[in-house]
């Protein structure tokens, strides 16, 4: 399939973007400034400035020389690039594949998408004109090189295609600077006598090289389309994506959710065929107003089952608001793993961790009750109770170690042990009571001590002696005493029984 690029040049990109913020200014000449070399220097003029002979670069005091009264904001740092990653973003509704072009563009890769607007004509039309209404001059381009297609957004008419295939063609009449070239080159250029593209296109690059570098030849060669120019996009491409555009804008639930299944339908067989599962899925909606809403699910084993997902995604649809409507529908699969559906035996009923249909209860209420409702552990191998467990990664995972189950262990352990007031006999019984956030419980039952010493390879604080203890209210904990009781020792509250 013959690429295609969509140029979109911002003449007046900053002012534009001062004038949406500040309506007053519209009919007004003024200019950004930045300071340089102890002067301040016009960075940026909007066309009633443009128009009356003020440009970018000047002394800013020559510019107010030139207009009376000259309206000056002071630049903003890192302003440019916000705001062209801003509309990057914004035009991903269009393609999946936008970058921006410092300083003042935008490049698109639209292989294989404007047929959805009926053509390349209205495809661009409507990219121009919705820019155009939220405030910014565009001129835009389209051409089988990213070169061509910037050159004829900049130095064409406001709206230019170039054929498939007529590059070469559309390039003859323009300017060398239409070539992307540094002010020097462009003026040695002009003094040969060479203002267009036409007779560069038929020299010897070798004669070009020697004479301006190895930058215009490279230049040339990018806008014929014979050196490939690498881009990065504002946001990866995921290698599982489905996209959906809307004819008009879906304001309705009932219409997200059969974007969602039909996404969902075009999505699943991909993995499937590939011996995929998605662990993390994101459904997006870019609204009209710019505003780009999203679900994201994750799930405990890769799984490529339609129905399983649409209930995960079902469950948070409702915090979808559409707005003034929603016009393009995206759903990307930022991580999958191998997922090689498993032989079942006949008549054989599964269980345990490796049934899929636990795997699936899990995703549906950790969807619905959030990702730290459910937690699953395994044993770890250290002596110390806080210590002696970990959370899993996954359900696959398997324990390393044995549970240790010859002496009873509470059902809720902190995750570290809170220091309590303790009142008991010495040398080793039990306490008689202990004193935990203000409340004094009286003991009545209580049994140990079991003796945890501390690991030899980390020596952190004393051995522990640890007592199961019930309450006059029938509430049992798990204390310890740190340290020997004829040194110097503390008391500490560490679980609860059920």
């Amino acid at each position: 399939m013959c690429k295609r690029f969509v140029s979109i040049w911002f003449r007046y990109l900053t002012t534009d973007w001062f004038i949406i913020r500040q309506p007053h200014l519209r009919n007004t000449p003024f200019v950004l400034s930045a300071p340089s070399h102890g002067r301040m220097i016009v960075t940026a003029a909007n066309a009633l400035a443009e128009s009356q002979g003020v440009y970018r670069g000047i002394v800013l005091a020559d510019a107010r020389a030139i207009i009376s009264g000259l309206h000056f904001i002071n630049d903003r740092p890192g302003l440019v690039e916000k705001l062209l990653k801003r509309i990057a973003e914004w035009c991903i509704r269009f393609t999946p594949f936008a970058a921006i072009d410092l300083p003042d563009g935008i490049i698109l890769d639209v292989t294989g998408c404007p047929h959805l607007w009926g053509g390349e004509d209205p495809y661009l039309n409507d990219i121009v004109n919705r820019l155009s209404r939220r405030g910014y001059h565009v001129q835009a381009g389209i051409a089988d090189t990213i070169g061509a297609a910037w050159a004829v957004a900049r130095f064409g008419k406001q709206l230019n295609i170039i054929s498939k295939g007529q590059t070469i063609e559309a390039l003859f009449p323009l300017p060398v600077a239409a070539l992307r070239l540094e002010a020097v080159t462009i003026a040695s250029l002009n003094k040969l006598g060479l203002l267009q593209i036409k007779p560069l296109i038929s020299m010897p690059r070798s004669a070009l090289r020697r004479r301006f570098g190895n930058h215009i030849v490279q230049r040339l060669n990018q806008a014929l389309g014979l050196e490939e120019e690498i881009l990065q996009p504002v946001q990866p491409i995921e290698p599982y994506n489905e996209r959906l555009p809307c004819i008009e804008p879906i304001v309705t639930a009932a219409g997200i959710e059969i974007a969602l299944q039909r996404l969902l339908d075009a999505l699943c067989p991909r993995l499937q065929q590939d011996q995929k599962g998605l662990r993390t899925a994101c459904f997006k909606g870019y609204r009209v107003d710019g505003k780009i809403d999203q679900v994201d699910i994750a799930t405990n084993r890769p799984s490529c089952n339609v129905n399983h997902l649409y209930k995960l995604f079902e469950i948070k649809l409702q915090t979808i608001e559409p707005g003034l409507g929603i016009e393009l529908f995206v759903l990307d699969a930022p991580k999958v793993e191998d997922h090689v559906a498993e032989q079942e035996k006949l008549w054989e009923v599964k269980g345990g961790l490796d049934d899929i249909r636990f795997s699936e209860l899990i995703d549906h209420l950790t969807g619905k009750f959030g990702s730290n409702t459910i937690h699953r552990f395994l044993p770890d191998e250290h002596y110390w109770p806080e210590r002696s467990i970990k959370p899993a990664s996954s359900l696959q995972e398997k324990a390393t170690t044995e549970w240790r189950l010859n002496t009873p262990r509470p059902i809720q352990v902190l995750p570290k042990p809170e220091h309590i007031e303790v009142t008991a006999p010495v040398p080793d019984y039990p306490p008689m009571n202990f004193r935990y956030k203000g409340k004094l419980h009286k003991i009545i039952k209580a049994d140990g001590p079991e003796r945890i010493e501390q690991e030899w390879w980390l020596q952190e604080g004393q051995h522990r002696d640890y007592y199961a203890v019930e309450d006059e209210e029938g509430c049992r904990y798990w204390l310890f005493r740190s340290g020997h009781y004829d040194e110097k020792y503390e008391w500490f509250i560490h679980g609860f029984f059920a």
